[in-house]
């Protein structure tokens, strides 16, 4: 798959339907409400088990069934906890700096990230893999610390653009440096188990920066990514 910058289109919606199955983001942050963290995880989760029960209750389910009846407690501990815990800023990793003391000059990559994310508009699972790369500025990430970048950005409700740019942009800022390149390729079940039903297509997405705006670097990039 031929990769290139992404640029997103942003427009203005006024109206939800106006989106349809459209894949737009609304903005480069997450948007987010300014009370979005007053109140506290316990208390999040409290709220969304008692909707989440009127949800299952609505579709017709039986909650007092075994099998059912702990399952609005469960979603709401896995949305504040694990697949949303991208949202608060607490969460943010620490990302710790090091003295490039080797003076390694060449371009770093960590390739294959696994993520896990939620497609903003369904709710439902966006899955791939992330590649990274950057150039030091006098200054080195421990390679987990990457990992834990993408994985924080994942775990909220996405838009793969977004997601990509965020990552890019997180890292420039932690690394104190524009040499950064991400590529992102992923599956997106709000395409695959519904909709036109896609099992089939994957979706690419790119960010490139300083040095990997050169297209010899680019490509030693894309080459090694797509390497066996």
């Amino acid at each position: 798959m031929r990769q290139k910058e992404i640029m997103l289109n942003i427009r203005p919606l006024n109206d939800a339907d106006e989106l349809g199955d459209d894949h737009a983001a609304s903005s480069y942050n997450t948007p987010l409400r300014p009370d979005a963290f007053e109140l506290d995880d316990d208390e999040k989760i409290v709220r969304i088990e008692k909707h989440f029960r009127e949800i299952m209750t609505i579709l017709g389910l039986d909650l007092t069934d075994d099998s059912l009846n702990g399952t609005p407690k469960r979603v709401a501990k896995m949305y504040v906890k694990e697949v949303f815990s991208g949202l608060n800023p607490k969460n943010r990793p620490h990302a710790r700096l090091f003295e490039n003391k080797y003076k390694y000059d060449q371009m770093l990559v960590e390739k294959d990230i696994t993520f896990y994310s939620h497609c903003e508009h369904h709710f439902v699972p966006i899955f791939g893999k992330a590649h990274v790369a950057y150039f030091s500025s006098g200054k080195v990430i421990g390679l987990s610390k990457i990992n834990r970048i993408v994985q924080y950005f994942s775990k909220r409700p996405q838009v793969q653009e977004r997601l990509t740019v965020q990552i890019a942009k997180e890292l420039q800022r932690v690394l104190h440096t524009d040499d950064v390149a991400v590529v992102i390729d992923a599956t997106h079940l709000c395409v695959a188990s519904r909709g036109v039903g896609d099992t089939n297509s994957k979706t690419g997405t790119a960010h490139f920066s300083g040095k990997f705006n050169d297209e010899n670097i680019k490509r030693e990039f894309l080459n090694y990514i797509n390497a066996k």
